[in-house]
């Protein structure tokens, strides 16, 4: 008789094992077609670029930039120390330039920069307050990269 009890609580188990499994095995589908969904077509069909007065750092991998912008790299292959700038959290350029190129979103890599100055382990890039700005500063600073709208 008590065998036949525990069959339906045995059986309950193995629906709430299969619903857990098919509940991940959906969440992967799902997380895998977000993943290569084709990007949304663009109004503008301005691209951004890396910006240096040095021309021979003008070829910047993705991981290169990554580096860079998220302070682990801190100077050129020879040696000369390295110098960012970047726009305001809040501005459009900003916010594409991390998206797009950087892959991650501007608040994760504002995490990443206060982590620095509180750990003390870095200085986070330079701030300047519009486009134009950062081209005047980038080409009067030796060795500095930022990025543009080209």
């Amino acid at each position: 008789m008590t065998s036949l009890r525990l069959f339906p609580v045995f059986k309950l188990q193995i629906q709430g094992i299969f619903y857990m499994h098919m509940f991940v095995a959906a969440w992967f589908v799902v997380s895998a077609a977000l993943i290569f969904w084709p990007e949304p077509a663009r109004a503008d069909n301005t691209t951004l670029v890396p910006y240096s007065v040095s021309k021979q750092y003008t070829h910047l991998t993705r991981d290169d930039l990554r580096e860079i912008f998220f302070g682990r790299r801190t100077r050129w292959p020879d040696g000369t120390p390295l110098r960012v700038f970047v726009l305001p959290d809040h501005d459009p350029l900003h916010i594409r330039f991390s998206k797009e190129v950087l892959g991650v979103y501007p608040y994760q890599l504002r995490s990443v920069w206060d982590r620095m100055v509180y750990s003390g382990t870095g200085v986070p890039p330079t701030m300047v307050e519009s486009l134009e700005k950062m081209k005047t500063v980038i080409k009067e600073t030796p060795d500095a990269i930022g990025y543009i709208e080209k």
